[in-house]
C-alpha cells in the first residue's frame, strides 16, 4: 500500500477573471436580503477575499466553480473583475463537497484565525461580520482545548458553539467518544452534548467538581440519566446493526406490494373487503417512495 497522498488542489493562487467562472447551481431567490450574504458582501468589501474559490479547469479555457457562490456574487456585487482561485487538481468524479465539506463554525473559525494572522484586527473583522468584537475573540479560540482528532471528525458536521463548550470540559478521550456519539445519533444540539456531559464519569472530565455546576443536575438525577443513557445507546446500536438489513427487506416487500396494487382485481378486492389493509399497504408503498426520492 502506497503511503503518497495525493494533494488535491494545485499549490498556487490564481487571480481569474470573474467571466470566466462557470458557476454550478443558481443562488435561491432573494438570497442578497440574507443575514449570512450581507455578512460575507461586508467582509469582502471590508477585508477582501480570505478564503479562495475553488474551480476545477474545462476544456476550452473556462473553470467550473466547486465551492463559494456567495463570494463570487460578492465580487460581482462589489464590481470586481476577478478573482482569486484554487484549482482543484483531481481527475476522479467527486464533487468538491465530498473532498472537502466543513463544518460551518470550523469554517469560520479557520477564516478568522487566517484573517487575524494577516493583519486584520478584531474590530475591523466585527465590522465585517456585524457582530461584536467579544464574538470574534470567542470565534477565534474556538478549538481550544478540543482534541484534534474530534476537531477532525466533527469538521463537516453542524455543531454550534455551545456543544463545543460543554466538549471543552472533558477529557481528550471522552470527548472522542462523544463525538462518535453524536455522530451514531446524528444529533449535534448542546442539550445531547449537556447529557452527555452529565453522564461522563468525573475521571474523564477536567474539573469533575463543576459537573453539578455544568449541568444542574444532582448525584441521583445523574445517576439514573447515565443508567438511561447507556440503555438508549445500546438500543441504537443493536438498531444500527439491523437497519441495512430491515431496510432491504422493506423495499423488497414494499415493490411487491406496489406490483400488487397495480392489478386492478386485486386493488379492487382489498377495497371492498379489506379496505384497512389496503389503507396500511399503500401507506407502505408512499413511505418507501418518499425515502428513497430523499436518498442522495
Amino acid at each position: 500500500m502506497s503511503d503518497t497522498v495525493k494533494i488535491a488542489f494545485e499549490r498556487k493562487i490564481l487571480a481569474l477573471p470573474i467571466g470566466e467562472l462557470l458557476a454550478t447551481k443558481a443562488l435561491p431567490a432573494g438570497v442578497r436580503e440574507s443575514v449570512k450574504y450581507r455578512r460575507i458582501a461586508a467582509s469582502v468589501a471590508e477585508v477582501g477575499l480570505i478564503e479562495p474559490l475553488s474551480i476545477a479547469r474545462q476544456k476550452g479555457g473556462s473553470y467550473l466553480l466547486l465551492d463559494g457562490h456567495m463570494r463570487l456574487d460578492a465580487l460581482r456585487f462589489l464590481g470586481a473583475t476577478e478573482a482569486p482561485c484554487v484549482v482543484a487538481d483531481d481527475d476522479e468524479s467527486f464533487t468538491y463537497n465530498k473532498r472537502v465539506n466543513r463544518l460551518a463554525t470550523i469554517q469560520e473559525h479557520y477564516m478568522i484565525v487566517r484573517a487575524l494572522d494577516r493583519g486584520v484586527s478584531e474590530e475591523k473583522l466585527a465590522r465585517a461580520l456585524n457582530v461584536d468584537v467579544k464574538v470574534i475573540r470567542q470565534r477565534r479560540h474556538l478549538l481550544a482545548g478540543i482534541s484534534g482528532d474530534v476537531a477532525e471528525l466533527l469538521k463537516d458536521k453542524p455543531v454550534g458553539h455551545h456543544a463545543f463548550q460543554k466538549l471543552r470540559k472533558m477529557k481528550p478521550i471522552r470527548q472522542l467518544e462523544v463525538a462518535e456519539l453524536m455522530v451514531s445519533a446524528n444529533n449535534y444540539t448542546v442539550s445531547y452534548a449537556k447529557a452527555l456531559l452529565a453522564t461522563s464519569k468525573p475521571s474523564d472530565l477536567h474539573k469533575p467538581d463543576e459537573l453539578k455546576k455544568a449541568t444542574g443536575l444532582s448525584a441521583e438525577q445523574m445517576g439514573r440519566l447515565e443508567r438511561e443513557m447507556a440503555s438508549v445507546s445500546e438500543d441504537y446500536k443493536e438498531l444500527e446493526v439491523s437497519y441495512g438489513d430491515d431496510m432491504l427487506v422493506l423495499v423488497v416487500a414494499s415493490g411487491f406490494i406496489e406490483r400488487l396494487l397495480a392489478k386492478p382485481e386485486i386493488e379492487g378486492f382489498l377495497a371492498g373487503r379489506h379496505p384497512e389493509f389496503l389503507e396500511n399497504f399503500r401507506a407502505i408503498v408512499q413511505a418507501t417512495s418518499l425515502d428513497q426520492s430523499t436518498t442522495p
